[in-house]
């Protein structure tokens, strides 16, 4: 593992993902999703490299609107860097809520994760992540906002190609 420059050190990695239902959060269909949240927050909340996650009045984020859409949730946090972000995500309990999503979140076309550099220490507020997958919608991944597939160095411009297994990431 090779140390952080003190540019980079100076920035963190802020992650939004939203998800469009296929039911009420009190639905028997999203039963296992609701009932997975507190464990899978836990498992980040003690994650190498986690920083901050966005929490509502319930104590994650499925209170929190996000586009004035009743059916989206939305999840949001700060990481260390990309590295420590796919760490997380692709194991354990966070793993399996990934491969079984399609059984609780619609399939959409556009996309509904993206990831952005932040000074060390911001906190992105729900506009900041709705400006940033917009941007990333309407001009694909750019150093203002990017994917895990194709990320980018805090102040960087050339991008970086991660790898993401199959059929767990986004298509961007």
């Amino acid at each position: 593992m090779t140390t952080p420059t003190a540019q980079e050190a100076s920035y963190e990695l802020a992650q939004v993902n939203i998800a469009r239902l296929k039911a009420p959060l009190d639905s028997p269909q999203l039963k296992d999703f609701v009932d997975s949240l507190d464990p899978v927050n836990a498992d980040a909340d003690a994650a190498d490299g986690f920083v901050w996650r966005l929490e509502g009045d319930s104590g994650d984020a499925t209170d929190v609107s996000v586009f004035g859409d009743d059916w989206l949730i939305i999840n949001m946090s700060v990481w260390r860097d990309t590295n420590a972000l796919t760490a997380y995500m692709y194991q354990g309990r966070h793993r399996e809520m990934l491969a079984r999503r399609r059984e609780w979140f619609e399939r959409v076309q556009e996309a509904m994760v993206t990831l952005w550099w932040v000074p060390a220490g911001h906190r992105p507020t729900v506009a900041e992540a709705e400006s940033r997958l917009l941007h990333l919608r309407t001009n694909g991944p750019t150093p203002y906002a990017f994917t895990l597939r194709t990320s980018f160095p805090p102040q960087g411009a050339q991008p970086l190609l991660g790898e993401v297994p199959d059929g767990l990431g986004c298509s961007v």
